[in-house]
C-alpha cells in the first residue's frame, strides 16, 4: 500500500517545504497539498481516504481550531496531525483533546518532523518531548480564537477553572478558600496547576492567557 499525504498549509514556501520533506518517508509517497481549508475538504470528499493530513492553525478564513474540529468529525478514522508554529501548552492541550494524533512544532528539525510523522503513522499520539509546550511569556504568540475556549479544552479540571475564575475577579487565594470552602492550602495546590496548564508563572501571567485564549467561565459555577 502506498502511502497519501494531505499538506493543508497557506505559505507556499513552507507548503512545498513539507512536501519535499514528506517525499523522504518512503519508496513511492503520495503527498497533495492545499492552501486553503476549503479545497482540502473539497480533495478529501472526492479523493477518498488519505493515510494522514497535515494541517496547519493559522488558516485564513477559518478558525484553526474549528478547522481540525470538523476533521475529526467527518473522518473520525483519518488521522489529522497539526504543525504549527503556536507551541506553547494550552494550544498543544487543546490540539490533542480535539482528537488530533500529533502536535508537531514548525521549529522542528526535518528530521525531528519525519520522527513525529512516523510516530503518528504507527498509530500513536506524538506530543513535543522534554517540554509540555512553551513556556507562555511576551513573546509567545497565540493563534487568534474567536470562539470562547472552555477551560477543560486547555486541560483545567473544573475545581482548577473555578480557582483561575475567581482569581479572575481578583479575590485573594484566602477569599478563594472562602468561597469555595477549601483550605487555603488546597487553593495554592490548585494555584499551581493553573499555572502549569497554562505555562505561565504567575497571577499576572494567568490573566494575561485568561484573555489572550478567549477563556469562558460561563459554566464553571
Amino acid at each position: 500500500m502506498m502511502l497519501k499525504l494531505l499538506v493543508v498549509e497557506d505559505h507556499a514556501l513552507v507548503r512545498e517545504g513539507l512536501v519535499r520533506l514528506l517525499g523522504q518517508l518512503e519508496e513511492g509517497v503520495s503527498v497533495v497539498e492545499s492552501a486553503d481549508f476549503e479545497s482540502a475538504l473539497n480533495l478529501l470528499d472526492n479523493d477518498g481516504e488519505f493515510d494522514l493530513v497535515l494541517l496547519d492553525l493559522a488558516l485564513p478564513g477559518i478558525d484553526g481550531f474549528a478547522g481540525l474540529d470538523i476533521l475529526r468529525r467527518r473522518y473520525p478514522s483519518m488521522p489529522v496531525a497539526v504543525v504549527s508554529a503556536f507551541d506553547d501548552t494550552p494550544t498543544i492541550t487543546r490540539v490533542l483533546n480535539l482528537g488530533a494524533s500529533g502536535f508537531i512544532p514548525k521549529a522542528f528539525s526535518g528530521e525531528a518532523l519525519l520522527a513525529a510523522i512516523r510516530e503518528v503513522l504507527a498509530g500513536n499520539i506524538f506530543r513535543p518531548a522534554g517540554q509540555q509546550g512553551a513556556r507562555l511569556d511576551d513573546a509567545t504568540p497565540v493563534p487568534p480564537s474567536r470562539f470562547g475556549v472552555r477551560p477543560d479544552e486547555v486541560g483545567l479540571t473544573e475545581r482548577q477553572a473555578q480557582v483561575l475564575a475567581l482569581m479572575v475577579r481578583g479575590l485573594s487565594n484566602r477569599d478563594i478558600a472562602d468561597q469555595l470552602a477549601l483550605s487555603e492550602g488546597t487553593v495554592k495546590i490548585h494555584a499551581t496547576a493553573v499555572f502549569k496548564a497554562l505555562g505561565v508563572n504567575s497571577r499576572t501571567q494567568a490573566l494575561v492567557a485568561v484573555a489572550r485564549y478567549g477563556i469562558d467561565f460561563a459554566n464553571v459555577f
